[in-house]
């Protein structure tokens, strides 16, 4: 097996598959995000951000990490867990989170 396939293999397998939660909106720094719940052993969230419709007057650009950790905590009133956070191919991070 090739080297891309086995990437693409590999990067299937870590995406969560069970019934998703709805999600929630929230907005970070003038951009909105939608957070949702994928997974419940371990709690995983993936949080997405909207493209506007690829407005290219929209706000300025922004570190998508940091927006995607500040959408997280507002949306769950946790805390990431940053060492469990990644990113696929589709720009959708996927996390795990610590509540106090």
């Amino acid at each position: 097996m090739g080297l891309a396939a086995t990437l693409a293999l590999s990067a299937c397998e870590m995406v969560p598959t069970i019934n998703e939660q709805p999600s929630k909106s929230v907005n970070v720094l003038s951009r909105t995000w939608a957070v949702t719940q994928v997974s419940e052993a371990p709690v995983i969230y993936r949080a997405t951000r909207d493209t506007n419709n690829l407005n290219p007057f929209g706000p300025p650009a922004r570190m998508r990490t940091t927006q995607a950790i500040a959408a997280v905590q507002q949306a769950t009133g946790c805390n990431v867990i940053r060492s469990s956070m990644y990113q696929n191919i589709s720009g959708q991070f996927y996390t795990q989170v610590a509540c106090k």
